[in-house]
């Protein structure tokens, strides 16, 4: 009895091991304004949050801030590589003052719905290069500036590249089928997000990030370029916060973009 006991010992010391690196795939797309070709595993469900995204956008004409309240995105894995998600804005609030005649324009309500796929394509656990493809599409539930008012699609290709252990590089395409400001009708939008990553430590990371938009409405085509900043903890193996700063680089841009949040992994 007592050698039986014994042999039982040695084999759980063996395998404490083995199950000690076996921890859950978490990876959320936030903090990061680019995309991401990371799934979530089969029967996972991953959790991802803002509590506050403030936005200011201060133009001759009119200086607007929008506040967006529980933000949320739920991403479930139903495939070896392969996620479903679905994307709602709880609340959102938009103040437009126009500098002219000192009138004020709010809007207070719920934003859109988003459903999408998200495929890896390539990389696997130990090799640098990844990459993967997101569809989407958004389904109006809210009214503009908070909701778009109408459908739009689009289409997210991410690659990613670790040079060492603790520094990666990325880059993301976007091309959409956006909702025109009008809110009837579609029109081309298309984006390039380059970024670093940086690993300070085993739970923290900070990224740096650059993006050039081209948005072809109708009623005025823009090309945005911004600069970002963020850094995520996590404080465990399934729970994430982070924060997000984002700073427009030309006339078109918005001025400046704050976000506080996180992620959870069930």
């Amino acid at each position: 009895m007592m050698r039986r006991w014994i042999l039982v010992g040695l084999g759980l010391a063996a395998a404490s091991p083995a199950l000690a690196q076996d921890e859950p795939r978490f990876c959320p797309t936030r903090p990061s304004i680019g995309g991401s070709s990371c799934t979530t595993e089969t029967g996972q469900v991953q959790f991802e949050y803002s509590f506050l995204d403030w936005e200011r956008n201060d133009q001759p004409d009119q200086r607007e801030d929008r506040v967006i309240a529980g933000d949320f995105l739920a991403r479930l894995g139903i495939g070896k590589d392969t996620e479903v998600q679905l994307g709602w804005t709880a609340y959102g609030h938009d103040r437009a003052r126009d500098k002219a005649t000192g009138q004020i324009d709010t809007v207070n309500g719920i934003g859109d719905v988003t459903l999408a796929l998200r495929e890896h394509l390539a990389g696997a656990e130990g090799k640098p290069f990844s990459a993967g493809v997101q569809g989407f599409v958004t389904l109006p539930s809210g009214r503009y500036p908070v909701g778009a008012g109408t459908w739009s699609a689009g289409a997210i290709v991410p690659v990613q590249y670790e040079l060492t252990k603790k520094l990666s590089v990325s880059f993301t395409g976007e091309a959409d089928a956006a909702a025109n400001q009008s809110g009837e009708g579609r029109h081309l939008a298309y984006n390039g997000i380059g970024g670093l990553r940086y690993k300070l430590a085993d739970n923290v990371n900070v990224y740096a990030e650059l993006e050039l938009e081209r948005d072809d409405d109708p009623q005025g085509h823009e090309t945005h370029a911004l600069a970002a900043l963020s850094t995520a903890w996590r404080p465990t193996k399934r729970l994430q916060f982070d924060v997000l700063a984002v700073a427009g680089l030309n006339h078109d841009s918005p001025d400046i973009r704050l976000v506080t949040g996180g992620a959870v992994l069930f």
